[in-house]
């Protein structure tokens, strides 16, 4: 069966230096009928257990480590052994969370995570958070940004652990470049294209963060 995409919203709360909002998260599926990946394991284990069905789960990929990103990660790894992968510049936030369980594996700039059969394609996209990536499959056309990029633009930088310069650069030069019809699918909110959001990096440097 061809790989697909599923998209399932579960609501909790985030919270950062003291604050603490309710919000609600995508939760990403990909893969065919017999395997798949989660992006962002948000809230919900037994929600995204349900989506997942009888597929074999191989990976949950943290777009980075806020907690209303990774809180449900720990329980379903245990649930169905699917490893957790995060990239260990996010650690100190990961730990926030998860003070007693640390994630399975160090996401690398560059490395191609499989399941089936999609590609999806490190890009290590700092500035939301220092260990935020994102996950290009240029064969489903698609990009997974977590927080980083948004319909309407970047993801916040006002709190600790980020930073506006940071996270234009890594718009700039690891996001825009890629095909103007690939999909941005975020890790809050609706989908967005490349082609929509570039034409506005200009306003987004000028409004500043």
């Amino acid at each position: 069966m061809a790989t697909r995409v599923e998209h399932l919203v579960t609501s909790g709360q985030f919270s950062l230096d003291g604050g603490t909002w309710d919000v609600d998260n995508n939760v990403w599926i990909v893969g065919d009928d017999h395997e798949a990946i989660v992006i962002d394991a948000a809230h919900d284990a037994d929600a995204i257990a349900e989506a997942v069905g009888n597929r074999r789960l191989t990976a949950l990929v943290c777009t980075h480590a806020h907690n209303d990103h990774i809180d449900a990660a720990p329980a379903l790894a245990e649930r169905t052994g699917a490893t957790i992968w995060l990239h260990r510049d996010d650690l100190p936030l990961w730990k926030q969370t998860h003070p007693d369980r640390e994630p399975d594996a160090w996401l690398v700039d560059g490395q191609v995570i499989e399941a089936g059969g999609a590609d999806l394609r490190v890009l290590h996209t700092p500035g939301h958070a220092p260990g935020a990536v994102c996950l290009y499959d240029p064969g489903l056309g698609t990009v997974f940004t977590g927080d980083t990029l948004f319909q309407g633009g970047p993801g916040a930088t006002g709190r600790s652990f980020s930073h506006f310069p940071t996270i234009i650069d890594s718009i700039r030069d690891r996001l825009l470049t890629l095909p103007p019809g690939t999909t941005v699918r975020t890790g809050h909110g609706d989908s967005t294209t490349i082609g929509a959001e570039a034409p506005h990096l200009q306003e987004w440097i000028a409004r500043g963060h």
